[in-house]
């Protein structure tokens, strides 16, 4: 890993670059017209007040594509010091790179901010949830058309017939405020009837369970709007298998397709078949085939690399991770200036625009005592980290 080291005058600067960001605001910066492949997985381990819930916002991560990351965890009770991959790393959809791009397949929005002149072009992803079966969200290209903050919703009587049959009858017209289902912010399609906003329900990111509208955490969707002006391009698109190439090396990512938008099939390569050649011109070989088939099987949706079958740590080596809020890498920073340990301060090569780490420490027990020092003293909640490979 490289030995930079930051100074006082450099530790301003990136906290004035922090200060300046939106909340949760998940950038990466594509350092050439062909990169598709932004972020990195790595590994945390959970506190005893833990759940995947609490993890996944904490990393603008769905619950879902966390819980699939990590099939052997319970959701609810990690425990103490449990092993949780981060699936961070994200292979773009096919697509021009304009505007927002969303993927039901991965229940992920990606939005391409106009490029600056001179600079390279960015990307920001958050996590979303969409439409429940029988109302799915629908696909094809529109635009954004109003934005409206503290919003009002009018439910459509197809919804308020729902809701009465279920013994939970809506009101006529739900007004602004902590139990409008729209939250704080919404920003509304030229498809009638559909839009994109916050929740009063957050743990319904990452999940299918709108009546087709596209949700989002609320510190996400207050992030968006902004940022987004009115009549940005969107694409709403269905890709479950992904394929891409970096540094000559192939990545896949599968997703479980949906029961209402393609049967499932596990002898199916179709889709892979045709994500690898539009990424390359042509097919792997006879013998990786067998790990092509398993990641079509197990659909964990995390990005790897050909013949990789799990996330490869780097070993002995750790960190600490506050996550991709901004507010809590901030208060960091101040407290490491007034500390005197700048140099604690590590960027990630492959990781989101500010994204850091803390350390390095030489072993898991003093990258904890390390977090609860600083959980005690200045109430800031960190976890002990270690990086793949890949990431450094």
């Amino acid at each position: 890993m490289n030995s930079l080291k930051y100074t006082s005058r450099l530790l301003i600067v990136v906290l004035s670059s922090l200060l300046a960001l939106p909340l949760n605001a998940a950038t990466y910066t594509l350092h050439d017209e062909q990169s598709r492949i932004i972020g990195h997985n790595f590994v945390i381990y959970s506190r005893i007040e833990d759940t995947l819930s609490d993890i996944a916002r904490r990393f603008d991560l769905g619950y879902s594509e966390l819980r699939r990351a990590n099939p052997d965890v319970d959701p609810w009770m990690p425990g103490a010091g449990r092993q949780i991959i981060i699936p961070a790393r994200f292979i773009l959809p096919d697509g021009p790179r304009e505007g927002i791009v969303i993927n039901t397949a991965e229940m992920r929005l990606f939005y391409y901010p106009p490029a600056q002149a001179g600079e390279p072009q960015k990307v920001t992803t958050h996590p979303i949830g969409i439409g429940r079966e029988g109302w799915k969200t629908p696909l094809g290209k529109t635009r954004i058309t109003t934005k409206r903050e503290n919003p009002i919703w009018i439910p459509p009587e197809s919804i308020r017939q729902e809701h009465e049959e279920k013994g939970d009858p809506l009101p006529k017209v739900v007004q602004a405020g902590p139990d409008n289902p729209l939250g704080a912010h919404a920003m509304n399609f030229s498809m009638p009837g559909y839009l994109m906003h916050g929740t009063d329900k957050p743990y319904g990111v990452g999940l299918r369970v709108s009546h087709g509208c596209i949700r989002l955490y609320p510190e996400d969707i207050a992030a968006l709007f902004e940022r987004v002006a009115i009549n940005t391009p969107v694409e709403i698109v269905y890709q479950p298998v992904k394929a891409a190439l970096q540094n000559d090396q192939l990545y896949l990512e599968a997703h479980a397709p949906f029961n209402d938008m393609s049967e499932r099939d596990e002898n199916n390569m179709t889709p892979m078949v045709e994500a690898i050649l539009s990424a390359q011109d042509e097919l792997i070989s006879d013998k990786d085939w067998p790990y092509a088939e398993n990641l079509m099987r197990t659909a964990h949706g995390m990005v790897q690399e050909l013949r990789q079958e799990s996330v490869q740590l780097v070993d002995d080596v750790w960190f600490l991770h506050a996550g991709v809020n901004k507010q809590a890498q901030v208060l960091i920073l101040e407290v490491f200036s007034e500390e005197g340990l700048e140099d604690w301060f590590w960027p990630v090569a492959s990781g989101a625009d500010k994204e850091f780490l803390l350390g390095p420490f030489s072993d898991r027990q003093s990258a904890d005592a390390e977090a609860a020092r600083l959980m005690r003293e200045h109430a800031i909640q960190l976890w002990p980290a270690q990086l793949s490979e890949s990431s450094h």
